[in-house]
């Protein structure tokens, strides 16, 4: 659904008033954030779409405008975007009444317009999933107003038979995400796929690795690939230790030259999850993570 569409369908529900709002919304989109000749980001290496989960800038960056510019400067063109900017720019959390919630959707849509026009596609959004079906799907609604093709949330049989009906209805995935103890299986078809279309997996390499006391990944991306919305990736060792990419054992570059070769188009978002140095911050050691990705992919 493009922008213009969802604009469209909020005017269609509250007439001139939602419009209106509309609008105005799109129209405060601080252009100006990182300059109007700055050159878009393009962080798509040989085919393959290297992104980031926003995770990684974690302490110091909160906001979605420095979010943003934090993306340009390592030069991402794609984004799994946390809660945390998207609820603190479109005002959600709190009692969501149909008027608010029309407001809260109009707010994503000109998020999702700041960071298309800056050249950043927001492909997955990480906000958790409320209780009730109205919470449920509120949250798939978020999903198409901000341009993503899935959501992704921690691994859970229960949960994907309960957003199941919601993803089909909505035509975005949900994507589940693993730790180094609840991985995806190989032995047999993963169960968790049984209960929808729409249900798939955020695939984090650098957790299997570590929970499989060294096993490559790359058989279980080979089985999955058709259901797998994104990768995280990190270097990491046998015995769970979190490094600086090309000091671990993870087979990223191995996992990225796949990709290219199979053409496969699912995002591999870097999570940086090893110590940042003393001289350094998130925003750099990102940068040499997508350093890493370009030197791989050349």
């Amino acid at each position: 659904m493009t922008t213009q569409s969802i604009t469209n369908k909020l005017t269609s529900r509250r007439g001139f008033l939602g419009g209106a709002a509309a609008i105005a919304a799109c129209a405060l989109v601080p252009q100006s954030l990182w300059g109007a000749e700055a050159a878009k980001p393009n962080s798509v290496f040989n085919g393959v779409r290297i992104g980031c989960i926003t995770y990684s800038y974690r302490g110091g960056i909160t906001s979605a405008e420095d979010t943003l510019k934090a993306l340009i400067q390592d030069g991402l063109s794609e984004v799994e975007l946390m809660g945390g900017p998207i609820q603190a720019y479109a005002g959600l959390g709190g009692a969501r009444k149909d008027a608010d919630r029309e407001a809260q959707l109009t707010k994503c849509v000109a998020l999702r317009k700041m960071y298309n026009d800056a050249g950043v596609n927001i492909h997955i959004h990480k906000i958790g999933f409320g209780g009730s079906d109205e919470e449920i799907d509120f949250n798939f609604q978020v999903a198409k107003a901000l341009g993503c093709t899935g959501i992704t949330t921690e691994r859970s049989e229960p949960l994907a038979k309960k957003l199941a009906p919601f993803a089909d209805k909505h035509k975005i995935w949900v994507a589940f995400h693993n730790h180094t103890n609840n991985f995806p299986v190989l032995d047999k078809a993963d169960p968790i796929l049984d209960f929808g279309k729409y249900i798939g997996f955020n695939f984090d390499v650098g957790h299997y690795f570590a929970g499989t006391k060294g096993l490559s990944p790359i058989p279980v991306i080979e089985k999955y690939h058709d259901r797998i919305v994104s990768l995280h990736m990190k270097d990491r060792t046998a015995d769970g230790g979190n490094l600086p990419w090309g000091q671990g054992k993870t087979p990223i570059k191995e996992i990225l030259q796949l990709m290219k070769k199979e053409k496969w188009t699912f995002p591999a978002d870097i999570e940086l999850e090893y110590k940042v140095p003393q001289d350094s911050d998130s925003v750099r050691e990102v940068a040499k993570c997508v350093q890493y990705c370009k030197e791989a992919l050349a």
